[in-house]
């Protein structure tokens, strides 16, 4: 049986570049997936469409990665500032790692630059259809390896949200000016933002356990997903989830509002679960199907 997609809101990305083509999304180095489990719990694996891509070789990392330093000491959100940017089919979130090879000679470029600075540069979504959009993630380079023919293997790791705001210059790399973004306190500021966790925590925990039900997997307990994390890196954490859903996760990371946000996502698993127990229902009844 093949499993669907996530059930998501629809939503759309903004666009800040009048000529999106410049950007052309096939140019551009794609992310090695070293581990599913860096991206995603079973949910992923069993339940959305899951592109395979080669693994590197001599790098590894830990899938312990959503910790609340990068909500410590973060920038001023009216600082201004320049910020390489690299365009890539796919959503960063704070906390997740991204594997990466570098071998586009603009983006060698910008590797070398990175490398007698600070490690950091913004990754950006984009797409044939919808453009650039105007809110990304930076990625910090924690650990990289050079090739002999000059080509980079690198791991990244999400930390503050940015907007842009004017583009500087486009070659021989993007650069942009941007400010940071961070989340406000909800409108209404009874929100019960562990109580919303909780729930989203639950909801996935079904999901996977549906998921490895219809994989023919052996049903046994979900462990702690959470992890002790705090209402707000959960939610980055539960999009980063949302590996198969680009545009829907853009519109997570847009948000400036935990609780909208674990709302949100909330219902994107309550609807994939209907979907996933109706599947379960018609595979009891015709179990060769």
């Amino acid at each position: 049986m093949v499993f669907p997609q996530l059930i998501p809101f629809a939503s759309s990305s903004s666009s800040i570049l009048q000529n999106p083509s410049r950007l052309n999304p096939n140019k551009f180095p794609y992310p090695f997936n070293s581990n599913p489990k860096l991206l995603f719990h079973p949910v992923v694996r069993c339940h959305l469409l899951f592109r395979r891509r080669r693994k590197p070789v001599s790098l590894r990392c830990s899938a312990s990665s959503f910790s609340e330093k990068h909500h410590t000491n973060s920038p001023k959100s009216d600082d201004l500032v320049e910020l390489p940017l690299f365009p890539l089919p796919l959503v960063l979130f704070p906390g997740a790692i991204l594997p990466l090879q570098i071998f586009e000679f603009r983006y060698r470029i910008m590797m070398h630059t990175l490398l007698q600075t600070d490690l950091r540069f913004g990754v950006i979504y984009t797409d044939a259809v919808s453009g650039t959009a105007d809110v990304g993630c930076v990625g910090e380079v924690v650990k990289h390896e050079r090739l002999v023919d000059d080509r980079f293997f690198l791991i990244c790791k999400g930390q503050e949200r940015f907007r842009v705001v004017n583009i500087v210059r486009t070659k021989p790399y993007l650069v942009a000016q941007v400010t940071w973004l961070e989340d406000k306190p909800s409108a209404n500021g009874e929100e019960d933002l562990d109580g919303l966790a909780n729930e989203v925590e639950t909801y996935m925990k079904d999901v996977i356990r549906l998921s490895n039900r219809l994989g023919g997997k052996p049903e046994k307990e979900v462990g702690d997903l959470r992890r002790n994390l705090f209402p707000t890196p959960f939610s980055f954490f539960v999009g980063s989830t949302f590996e198969g859903a680009p545009r829907e996760q853009q519109a997570l990371l847009e948000l400036v509002d935990t609780a909208a946000r674990l709302k949100r996502e909330k219902e994107t698993l309550r609807n994939t679960l209907n979907y996933l127990s109706a599947a379960s229902a018609v595979k009891d009844v015709f179990p060769s199907s």
